[in-house]
């Protein structure tokens, strides 16, 4: 009864069957046009979780097996749920639950140098073997760029990296941080095609062993090389920062203290660029699903959020660009490669270890195209004078790029030019 009323509150758009343990089946119908999914609670305990925690509790009883997809996939599944959520949630937004749950960002954002190791290294650290299955060749783990929808996950990934690094203005003989190195990719890339030094830092144990062996690998451990380190424990000064895919980890209790210390670590010429994921919107909190499951300690920042930090720290913020549709197209890519191998995972984990995954790439895959979810990259320096006047040196740094490219045959996107 309680979850009937609770339905019929929520489903606003689409339609939902469900099939109760006993064997009543039920459906509850808003506006024609949305997701249509059929399921099967497979015993009586998930419509009673379902009342204390609905976002939880429905991804963990799939986890477990405890809901069966009748009709659809998951991933229209997933899409009943978040569309009609997200409609609850703008008709919700300024109710005690939701301002309680903002009010306990802080708290469940807390990333103490020690803490902020601890929640890396649940997600990172898991084995090298399975990012393999489904991240591209150079393991990039963050927002591809697509200048093209009909591009593919590797040619969009390094026109990613591309793309930043045009932002950096990389000159020979510059020291370059990367703040959040990963597997090293994205500095191995920067001191490729700047020819700088670049030192790059990391909390994941595996991350750090495996990006200084690509740099050995490279023969460039002379001038490439990635400490297991906070950056907050650095102190010598560089030419240019980059960050990709680390600041979505800092909380936003933290922000002043991480602009703050870009302050100090940049030259007095020096130029950064910050890339992360954001929200198009006023702050907000992280779901329980991936407090709990996927990023302890995560958060995605409103640019409200941001920006009076930077402010703060008396950086000027010279470029600001944003990528609305581009993770939506790489956590598609991610998603079809992990299910293309996905029996190997679960020889690697288990059964509830792919069910939780497939529900963390759909769900995030959803937030870009149904939701509020973007990238933005935002250019920061201590001077005004630190970069050109116009953005036309990026344009013209990646074309030059992608011109000594063309011998080797890297391929035209209808018509154009890749980049």
């Amino acid at each position: 009864m309680l979850l009937d009323a609770m339905l019929q509150r929520f489903v606003k758009v689409g339609a939902i069957t469900i099939v109760e343990a006993g064997g009543r089946e039920k459906s509850w119908h808003g506006a024609e046009g949305g997701p249509v999914t059929k399921i099967r609670f497979t015993d009586a305990r998930v419509a009673r979780d379902l009342m204390k925690n609905p976002e939880l509790a429905v991804c963990e009883a799939y986890m477990d097996g405890r809901i069966e997809i009748l009709e659809g996939s998951l991933y229209e599944f997933m899409d009943f749920l978040i569309v009609n959520a997200e409609l609850q949630w703008q008709a919700q937004r300024g109710s005690v639950i939701n301002r309680l749950r903002l009010g306990l960002r802080k708290i469940q954002q807390y990333n103490p140098v020690g803490r902020a190791k601890q929640n890396i290294a649940h997600h990172y650290d898991l084995t090298d073997e399975f990012y393999r299955l489904f991240l591209d060749e150079d393991q990039q783990y963050s927002c591809s760029y697509f200048p093209s929808p009909d591009i593919g996950l590797e040619e969009s990934q390094l026109l990613k990296k591309r793309h930043i690094a045009a932002k950096l203005l990389l000159q020979p003989g510059q020291k370059v941080l990367d703040i959040g190195s990963g597997w090293g990719g994205l500095g191995l890339t920067i001191a490729e095609l700047g020819g700088g030094d670049v030192t790059g830092v990391t909390l994941s144990e595996r991350q750090h062993e495996v990006s200084n062996e690509r740099a050995r690998g490279k023969g460039v451990a002379g001038r490439v090389r990635f400490l297991l380190q906070d950056y907050r424990h650095l102190r010598e000064r560089f030419d240019r920062i980059v960050s990709v895919g680390m600041f979505e980890h800092v909380g936003v209790n933290h922000y002043d203290e991480f602009f703050g210390k870009v302050r100090d670590l940049l030259a007095d010429d020096g130029v950064m660029l910050l890339h992360s994921i954001g929200r198009m919107e006023g702050p907000s909190w992280t779901s329980a699903f991936i407090r709990k499951y996927i990023f302890p300690g995560g958060y995605i920042p409103a640019l409200s959020e941001v920006l009076p930090a930077i402010e703060r720290a008396g950086l000027w913020v010279t470029d600001v660009e944003i990528l609305r549709l581009h993770y939506a197209e790489t956590l598609r890519h991610w998603r079809m490669r992990f299910l293309a191998r996905r029996g190997e995972a679960k020889a690697l984990y288990d059964e509830r270890f792919c069910r939780m995954w497939e529900i963390y790439l759909i769900g995030s895959e959803l937030f870009f195209r149904r939701q509020r979810g973007m990238v933005f990259q935002i250019q920061l320096a201590k001077d005004r004078h630190a970069v050109p006047l116009t953005r036309d040196y990026m344009v013209d740094t990646e074309r030059a790029w992608r011109c000594a490219d063309q011998p080797a045959g890297l391929r035209t996107v209808g018509g154009r030019d890749a980049a």
